[in-house]
């Protein structure tokens, strides 16, 4: 999973959709984890970095990352790999 190329997205966490003309705001660490996924990095590796760098456990990671990708695709920010 990718973040689609045409999604802006700026360093203070505001994010804009072209082709909708949606805008959203993420917290600092949802733009690190936009910033890898537009990198194409996996889970994993987002989650390593994740885990060394932030005080949080393995479980509450995959929880949040996983609703936060959730709501990416419910909003039409991601594509496909491939």
């Amino acid at each position: 999973m990718k973040i689609k190329k045409n999604i802006a997205l700026s360093d203070s966490g505001f994010i804009f959709n072209p082709s909708t003309g949606e805008s959203f705001s993420v917290n600092p660490i949802g733009v690190e984890i936009l910033k890898m996924l537009k990198e194409g990095k996996e889970k994993d590796a987002i989650k390593e970095d994740i885990l060394e760098r932030y005080q949080t456990d393995d479980g509450t990671f995959e929880r949040d990352f996983y609703d936060f990708v959730n709501i990416l695709n419910h909003y039409l920010l991601t594509e496909i790999d491939g």
